[in-house]
């Protein structure tokens, strides 16, 4: 297998693993649908609030702290995916994030708008 060190376009890459995807199409199309999904979900994870009906501080505290750690780690493994130079991963991973901030993180799906009457320190500052 070809190591590259510059971006590159192409079903012939290694992405995170030895030997995967493999040289097939299929396999590099499923490869990609995978970044994809793994990058949305850190959109979602770092849009949800799932700790919101835990009455509990210290366990809600816990699952924070876990979810949080889950998300760091999906995000590292988008990166190193990315690493591979390989353009169809590149623009996977940006899909994948771009379609997650879409529907988590923007006002295109937000049910309480803003009010654009509000003081600047009133807007909580941005998560990503």
């Amino acid at each position: 297998m070809e190591f590259h060190m510059t971006f590159f376009w192409g079903k012939s890459a290694e992405i995170l693993f030895a030997g995967w995807p493999g040289r097939s199409s299929l396999s590099y199309a499923i490869a990609l649908v995978f970044i994809f999904l793994v990058a949305f979900a850190v959109e979602w994870l770092s849009h949800t609030k799932l700790t919101a009906s835990v009455a509990d501080d210290v366990f809600a505290g816990f699952v924070q702290t876990a979810l949080y750690g889950v998300r760091v780690g999906l995000a590292f493994v988008v990166m190193l995916a990315v690493m591979s130079f390989n353009v169809g991963v590149l623009l996977a991973a940006v899909a994948g994030y771009s379609v997650g901030f879409l529907v988590y993180g923007s006002r295109v799906f937000n049910r309480s708008k803003i009010d654009l009457n509000l003081n600047m320190s009133d807007i909580p500052p941005l998560n990503c």
